[in-house]
């Protein structure tokens, strides 16, 4: 009778916590957008160096398209369109995406 129980260890589950998903800020190549305002916003509203900045836009200049930061969601989205803001103030059709890193 007392043989045929067998005891297996009860398994504890920790609650799993998950990170947030990270999102990029794309930095949209246009051809009216001086490369000096861009630069400008980058180093404004991303906080970036000259340097980094320049490069940056030169990379959306050249591919199309260029990756500026990758954050939470929230901050992503508050971000580029405090961007998009910016440029529209100045009258400049710079535009920033947001999208979910793969």
């Amino acid at each position: 009778m007392a043989g045929d129980t067998t005891l297996t260890p009860k398994t504890t589950t920790k609650p799993k916590l998950e990170r947030p998903k990270l999102y990029k800020v794309m930095l949209v190549n246009d051809d009216y957008t001086p490369r000096e305002f861009v630069t400008m916003v980058l180093k404004a509203v991303f906080r970036m160096s000259e340097d980094t900045g320049r490069r940056v836009m030169m990379t959306a200049h050249q591919m199309g398209v260029a990756v500026v930061v990758v954050c939470t969601k929230d901050i992503a989205e508050t971000k580029a369109t405090e961007a998009i803001d910016l440029a529209k103030e100045a009258g400049f059709p710079l535009m920033f995406t947001t999208e979910p890193e793969e």
